[in-house]
């Protein structure tokens, strides 16, 4: 008996796919009609509809056409392989879902509290929440609040912004007593803004550093920027000039400000070495007590007479640690180190 045989519109209607997909599928050997009518017309036995199942099964997992075909053609293919990738491509789409759920409820939020942005202004959101993408994982992310949409705080930054700009235009110099007092103020608020995270801190200036439209949104220029690092220099400095004589006030003003990304890159290391629990004694901890040291000395020199003099102010005044991403734990967790690199072995 002549085994039942479909023709195309028939398969299409029972299978659920369109004519010109079958005859897609034909012209590129996915699946090929087992027989041709006189007429022309394409037939497909059972085996032709079996095959069809699969590449609609497969279709359904995600493989692109041409991988399906070499799936089929080769049963030996190591199918365990194709899985893992697409549950890696899967992994990829769902982060990117998730991190556009998150751009649109910033936005639902900005349109919930004030009036509708312009435009320009959403582009320029989405643009700038794109740049974080680039430098922060979805979980730091959540914990990063420079990140999350506040009003109140952007107003903060606006407003100091434009406070440090005017003074600026004015001519005022960095040491001047209201750069100083906002360059301090700009310190804790950015310490606090990267949820006092030293590594968050880095990651956020190489942000500015090199998305241009980050630094035109917020206004931070790069003068701007070494503004305020000399105003909170000269604030350190003063502070200093309570217990250093004038040579070693000299030195640190010569010296102690020419490493400033060597010691937030050192900071953030320790932070992180704190952060996963390791101990002081350990020999990753100890080597970067060693280069804290190092650093430490290369800005206030190797007089022990000195360096006393400048534990006891790190000690008795809080704002000389205020915006370094250095807190009392640390410099109890470094001094520990320390103390293991002298004991007795």
């Amino acid at each position: 008996m002549q085994p039942e045989r479909l023709k195309v519109g028939e398969l299409a209607s029972r299978a659920g796919v369109t004519v010109r997909a079958l005859h897609h599928y034909d012209r590129i050997g996915l699946l090929k009609p087992s027989a041709r009518a006189a007429s022309g017309y394409r037939l497909y036995d059972r085996a032709d509809v079996a095959r069809l199942h699969q590449v609609q099964a497969l279709r359904r997992f995600g493989l692109p056409l041409a991988e399906i075909g070499a799936v089929l053609d080769q049963p030996d293919t190591r199918f365990a392989g194709i899985v893992a990738e697409q549950i890696t491509a899967l992994g990829r789409q769902i982060a990117q879902a998730n991190a556009l759920r998150g751009q649109l409820v910033q936005l639902q939020r900005q349109l919930q509290l004030g009036a509708e942005p312009d435009l320009a202004n959403w582009l320029s959101t989405l643009e700038l929440m794109g740049a974080y993408d680039s430098y922060f994982t979805k979980e730091e992310l959540q914990r990063l609040p420079f990140f999350q949409f506040d009003s109140q705080r952007d107003g903060i930054w606006g407003r100091l912004v434009a406070r440090i700009a005017a003074l600026m235009a004015d001519g005022v110099p960095a040491a001047s007593r209201q750069a100083r007092h906002l360059a301090l103020h700009w310190m804790r608020r950015l310490e606090r803004d990267t949820a006092a995270n030293p590594d968050f801190a880095l990651r956020m200036s190489a942000l500015m550093e090199g998305e241009p439209s980050a630094r035109q949104r917020i206004g931070i220029t790069p003068e701007l920027k070494q503004y305020v690092i000399d105003a909170l220099a000269e604030n350190r400095l003063r502070i200093y000039a309570n217990y250093l004589d004038t040579d070693e006030l000299r030195r640190m003003r010569e010296h102690g400000g020419k490493h400033g990304k060597q010691w937030m890159t050192l900071i953030a290391a320790v932070h992180q070495q704190m952060h996963a629990g390791a101990a002081p004694g350990d020999p990753a901890v100890q080597a970067l007590t060693r280069e804290w040291f190092t650093l430490f000395r290369q800005g206030a020199g190797d007089n022990p007479a000195t360096l006393a003099k400048m534990r006891l102010a790190i000690d008795s005044e809080p704002a000389l640690l205020a915006g370094s991403w250095i807190n009392a734990e640390m410099l109890a967790f470094i001094r520990q180190s320390a103390a293991t690199l002298q004991a007795p072995r």
